[in-house]
């Protein structure tokens, strides 16, 4: 795509220790933010929106089965989520697609009086921001 920006994101992939169990969680949750199941192999699959597509994948290669967010790597991933309705949505229906609520005695002001998001954490330990327009 020639119009694409130099520096945008153009993908993300995430190695997950529970491919099926991946699946649900993050297909959930990219499903509701607007992506479209992309691919889909026997060790993982991706989703896109626009120009950016997320893969998640069970490789060969993996050397653990534990994401710890506050180890160096990748601590979370923030999405833009709409309105704040739409975050309060989201972050009731998490639970019930494993996405726990991270923070929640400072929702919606986890991240400062004048930022409005939901944390959430999945079973694997994957964090999400979902911030309010």
């Amino acid at each position: 795509m020639a119009d694409v920006p130099v520096g945008s994101l153009h993908h993300v992939e995430i190695w997950v220790p529970h491919i099926s169990r991946a699946q649900e969680e993050w297909g959930w949750l990219l499903a509701e933010l607007g992506y479209e199941q992309f691919q889909e192999w026997p060790e993982g699959c991706s989703w896109k929106l626009g120009g950016t597509y997320i893969v998640i994948e069970q490789s060969t290669a993996l050397t653990g089965s534990t994401h710890r967010r506050t180890e160096p790597g990748l601590n979370h991933l923030a999405f833009h989520a709409g309105t704040r309705e739409n975050v309060d949505r989201l972050r009731e229906l998490g639970a019930d697609s494993g996405w726990y609520e991270m923070f929640e005695s400072k929702y919606p002001h986890a991240g400062g009086a004048d930022h409005y998001a939901a944390y959430l954490v999945n079973t694997d330990g994957y964090e999400v921001e979902l911030v309010a327009g």
